[in-house]
């Protein structure tokens, strides 16, 4: 009788994880930094609601390791059960974007919504990069906002308040530093806008005299 060939056990260098806070250690943010691995937390998922029961899940957190290089199934199932009590299925990511719409429930309505600025991450894991490359249009908007709101004309008074206020709208302003600066030249010789600011000008000018 001949037997198959165990199926070969799957790998990836990006792996999904959950944890219960009921069985977690307090100090969870510092068992994941000693792997050494960059990782993502959603929020605490406390307001779940079991569709079968109707009751409140247990408060869980979503999770995401970005390894350098491939880690099986096992290895990364091992680290969860080790560091954090965690059940022993992993999964690979398949999308980041996905990964992110799930940690705050951003797709789904039904669902109850958790705060973008709750999401935890570790050990060099580029949790700004990762917002915008998975917000970037909400982002895009709000740095349009932005520049309206302060009437901004020069790229450079952009790139100063973001640094002081918003890191996260940084790094998308340096990925589209050329549609960010070609909207700061519209602005700066809109001839609607100059008459505008000449009014004002005009205006503040009477009421001194």
């Amino acid at each position: 009788m001949r037997y198959l060939p165990m199926a070969k056990e799957q790998r990836s260098n990006k792996w999904a994880f959950l944890f219960y806070k009921e069985s977690a250690p307090d100090n969870y943010l510092e068992k994941l930094e000693e792997i050494h691995v960059p990782f993502v937390l959603s929020p605490w998922h406390d307001k779940d609601i079991n569709k079968e029961t109707g009751e409140l899940k247990k408060s869980h957190k979503h999770g995401a390791f970005y390894f350098d290089s491939l880690k099986s199934y096992s290895q990364v199932s091992e680290l969860i059960k080790d560091k954090l009590n965690g059940p022993a299925h992993v999964e690979p990511v398949m999308s980041p974007k996905g990964l992110y719409d799930y940690f705050i429930h951003a797709e789904n309505p039904d669902k109850a919504p958790y705060n973008i600025e709750d999401i935890e991450s570790g050990c060099g894991f580029e949790l700004d990069k990762f917002l915008v490359q998975q917000n970037s249009d909400d982002f895009t908007t709000e740095v349009i906002d932005t520049i309206e709101q302060n009437d901004f004309t020069e790229f450079e008074e952009l790139v100063w308040y973001a640094r002081d206020n918003n890191t996260a709208l940084l790094g998308l302003i340096i990925e589209r530093t050329y549609f960010f600066a070609r909207y700061l030249d519209s602005r700066r010789h809109n001839p609607k806008r100059i008459e505008k600011v000449m009014e004002e000008q005009e205006g503040t000018t009477d009421g001194h005299d």
